[in-house]
């Protein structure tokens, strides 16, 4: 006889909001290249977006570490499905011939500079995306297991170098390799690399905060201990 399905109260708003952190770094953020001065580093240029896509791992560690591997596997495949969507969609919007006036033609040049990405950019943000969260939420899942639920902190800083990694190397190599120059490439990759995992290092009171919440309401502090850990299903 087949287990009841457990509900919870607050997944669903889990996987709304980092969706929506998901879209919203990609398409607002990822048109403008920002700079800061850091100590050490110096100037460096960044996309914009990288201020807010690492909230998506803040995101994956809370559902890996609360519901487990399994229904965190859910939400990526959720996000992954919303890039696609959208990267379809400004295909097609942009490809539309725009009314012959003087403010749609201006316009399309508009929507051309914000959402005109290249295919190469589009593939590399979308594989990227996909390649990094499993990668965080398995090391999440593993290290949970190993410390026996011990030293949150490690767990999700860990997991997010790891996550981080993968997502900033793909992303780079496959968005402009041939494109900048080999040194111009590795630069800019770990410069994103460093600012995104610093993120989940302020970030870490949030998260104890937020994961605590979520234990307590929702009664789960799953263990992935006889998880399937392929990435290619839905089923939890």
């Amino acid at each position: 006889m087949n287990q009841p399905v457990k509900q919870y109260k607050y997944y669903d708003f889990v996987m709304a909001a980092f969706v929506t952190v998901l879209l919203c770094s990609n398409l607002i953020g990822a048109a403008k290249a920002a700079q800061v001065t850091l100590p050490v580093l110096g100037t460096i240029s960044f996309g914009a977006g990288v201020l807010f896509f690492p909230i998506s791992y803040l995101f994956g560690d809370i559902l890996t570490e609360v519901y487990g591997y399994g229904r965190d596997r859910r939400v990526i495949w959720a996000g992954f499905a919303a890039l696609l969507f959208a990267a379809v969609m400004s295909v097609v919007v942009l490809a539309l011939t725009p009314v012959a006036d003087a403010f749609n033609q201006d316009y399309q040049k508009h929507l051309t500079a914000v959402f005109g990405n290249t295919p190469r950019i589009i593939l590399g943000s979308i594989t990227a995306f996909w390649s990094g969260s499993f990668v965080n939420s398995y090391v999440l899942a593993k290290m949970k297991i190993a410390t026996k639920g011990r030293h949150l902190w490690l767990r999700t800083i860990g997991s997010t170098m790891c996550g981080e990694l993968v997502d900033s190397s793909l992303f780079y190599v496959i968005a402009f390799y041939g494109i900048w120059s080999d040194h111009q490439l590795i630069t800019v990759a770990i410069a994103q690399y460093l600012l995104k995992t610093g993120w989940e290092v302020v970030m870490t009171p949030v998260t104890y905060k937020i994961v605590g919440f979520l234990k307590h309401k929702e009664q789960e502090d799953f263990y992935d201990r006889h998880t399937n850990f392929t990435p290619f299903r839905l089923k939890v």
